[in-house]
């Protein structure tokens, strides 16, 4: 079953707890079923719960697939044996390890606290770097952290023994102690999902450029998710060497990382269900493929010994998965509580009641281009260009392609940054800021080509860009009913933003827009390849905005009936320069005008159109349109 959208917190919590339930009793299932090997699998299992859930926390909500976080288990597994190892046996297997570092002997559950504070401190050290890039070049970055710690490890004999076994480690991670912490590691990562910085942390994953327009802070978001998710794979490696009792380096390097990030592609990375079903599948395989590594008789064939077996079953199942089921064997879906147990009783998902009218930013200040230029590389795309957009108004701008429309809303939003000039919301400068801070100052967009939250739910995508004005999750979830409802969409707020339909699409791209609460709406061709009905829909709703909201809208459009008969006044641009601006009908007599649209033959005089095609579906009929 497929999530549909983000649950009341809790609700969350009740469904974690529901599957942190399942996993429980899964492990009581095998301690009963095979005993003492069944005990010591089931506590393997879910110690791999903990480390892959760490990774999951940040890998899954950001899309960054980390090679590090084995790095941090490293960490965890030292710091906590130094912490809990009796002063003699500490002595003689570091003898020069500072005093203060060990020899406390502390209990397990005392030494995880500082064991967690540790590779939080870590990561926020190392974080700022890895926040700062996306992607490839950010999974090769946490690869480069995990060949340095380990690196040092191998090196630091003094702390670490090196490459020798580091001995004598407390042996207390028993399958009560993991069971439980596997729960708690549950209960967290799905609360983290589903809270607003997870959730904002998914929309980033998406489509950054449109996150950042919408007021998120993507490194911001990817720094404390790291942060959080490095402490708690420090937690993970802490118990799994005090499972081990003895382990070197090596045992948290490549290997280990490989088996944690395959559980975690396997199940599904994007989904806390998913994770704990990609342990669960990957070390099933691995059983069993060890069984057959040391070789077998199949019938008369005798196959011989094939080392490596497992690595190479478990590399074929990521590329299947990869190839047949991108988000993994679990898909989107997180295990739902039993609806005839009390699913329904209990935390229904009822729908959140929308909010009154957002407040306003800025406060009926117009939004003023100064001389603004803007050249790439030596072709200039915008020159000198100067405009004021008054507040409560509509402002078209229009022009030939190539004109310079989109850049200059670029310029406006802080995206595409401007050569000379500047840009002012009233008295605030808006063009020396990153994109987030032109969004919270008021301005918001919507793009020529759509950009959504693919992975997200229709309302999701909505709660996220709420979320910016610093709402808690309900307000938010309000804002969202609101806005899907002026648009349109209200009945679709449970479905994935990639299943809606191109109008749709359009219309909810305005709804995240109108979520931030913006003075200023800048809509870059928000019509385009809609039929003439939803055309007409879209323009009754634009319409009212000013009205009911206060907010200025620049509008952008190759569609001049659809402009014309908004519009309060038009601003139009050729080649980068603005060559009318003025009432609708002033500009179509142009004579600048008609020639950008109609090059030489605006010689022979304006060309008119029928009163037919003077005629927009609302019924209202247009001023005179020459061009």
């Amino acid at each position: 079953m497929e999530r549909t959208t983000t649950a009341h917190p809790l609700r969350t919590a009740a469904e974690a707890l529901w599957l942190a339930f399942a996993v429980a009793a899964a492990i009581l299932g095998i301690c009963l079923a095979f005993g003492l090997p069944g005990e010591r699998a089931a506590t393997l299992f879910s110690v791999n719960i903990c480390a892959v859930l760490a990774f999951q926390l940040f890998s899954g909500n950001s899309g960054i697939v980390s090679f590090g976080h084995s790095a941090f288990m490293g960490i965890g597994a030292y710091v906590s044996a130094w912490l809990t190892m009796p002063p003699a046996l500490l002595r003689t297997n570091l003898p020069n390890l500072p005093g203060w570092m060990g020899g406390y002997e502390l209990p397990l559950v005392a030494s995880l606290g500082l064991v967690l504070a540790a590779g939080a401190a870590v990561a926020l050290i190392v974080g700022g770097p890895v926040a700062r890039l996306n992607g490839a070049s950010a999974s090769i970055a946490t690869l480069g952290f995990l060949i340095i710690v380990y690196s040092v490890m191998a090196a630091a004999r003094d702390f670490t023994r090196g490459n020798q076994a580091f001995y004598g480690v407390p042996r207390v991670t028993d399958i009560w102690v993991a069971t439980a912490f596997a729960c708690l590691f549950i209960v967290i990562a799905r609360l983290y999902r589903d809270s607003g910085p997870g959730l904002q942390l998914r929309a980033v994953r998406d489509n950054e450029t449109a996150a950042v327009v919408s007021g998120l802070r993507p490194v911001r978001l990817r720094l404390w998710a790291w942060v959080l998710s490095g402490g708690l794979a420090a937690v993970a490696g802490a118990l799994y060497g005090h499972m081990l009792g003895a382990f070197t380096p090596r045992d948290f390097y490549f290997d280990l990382a490989f088996g944690l990030v395959a559980m975690m592609i396997v199940g599904g990375m994007g989904t806390v269900t998913g994770a704990v079903g990609g342990v669960a599948l990957v070390m099933a395989l691995q059983e069993v493929l060890q069984r057959f590594e040391g070789g077998f008789a199949l019938g008369p064939l005798t196959v011989p010994p094939l080392f490596g077996l497992p690595i190479v079953g478990v590399s074929l199942a990521i590329l299947l998965v990869l190839l047949l089921r991108p988000a993994g064997l679990f898909g989107l879906a997180e295990l739902p509580l039993p609806p005839r147990l009390f699913g329904r009783a209990v935390l229904p998902r009822r729908a959140a009641p929308a909010v009154g009218l957002p407040p306003v930013h800025g406060g009926g200040e117009a939004l003023a281009v100064q001389g603004v230029t803007k050249a790439f590389a030596g072709l200039v795309a915008l020159s000198d260009v100067t405009a004021e957009i008054p507040p409560g108004r509509i402002t078209g701008l229009i022009g030939p392609n190539g004109a310079g429309k989109s850049t200059l809303i670029n310029a406006m939003t802080g995206l595409g940054g401007v050569s000379a000039g500047r840009v002012m919301l009233g008295a605030t400068r808006l063009d020396t800021g990153p994109p987030y801070r032109v969004a919270r100052a008021g301005l918001s967009r919507t793009f020529q080509n759509i950009r959504l939250f693919e992975g997200l739910t229709v309302e999701e995508n909505v709660i996220a860009a709420a979320l910016t004005r610093g709402l808690g999750l309900a307000e938010a979830r309000g804002v969202a009913a609101r806005e899907l409802a002026a648009v349109g969409l209200a009945g679709l707020a449970t479905r994935p933003g990639r299943a809606l339909a191109y109008g749709a699409r359009r219309r909810l791209e305005i709804a995240r827009a109108l979520a931030t609460g913006p003075a200023f709406l800048l809509l870059d061709e928000p019509a385009a390849g809609m039929n003439p009905a939803e055309t007409a829909d879209l323009a009754a709703r634009i319409r009212d905005l000013p009205r009911d909201r206060g907010i200025g809208i620049l509008l952008i459009d190759h569609d001049l009936g659809f402009v014309m008969s908004l519009c309060h006044r038009v601003i139009v641009l050729n080649r980068g320069e603005v060559i009318a601006d003025g009432a609708p009908a002033e500009v179509q007599q142009a004579p600048a005008v008609i020639e950008a649209y109609l090059g030489t033959r605006a010689s022979r005089g304006p060309r008119t159109v029928s009163p037919e095609a003077r005629t927009y579906p609302t019924g209202k009929e247009l001023p005179h349109v020459p061009i």
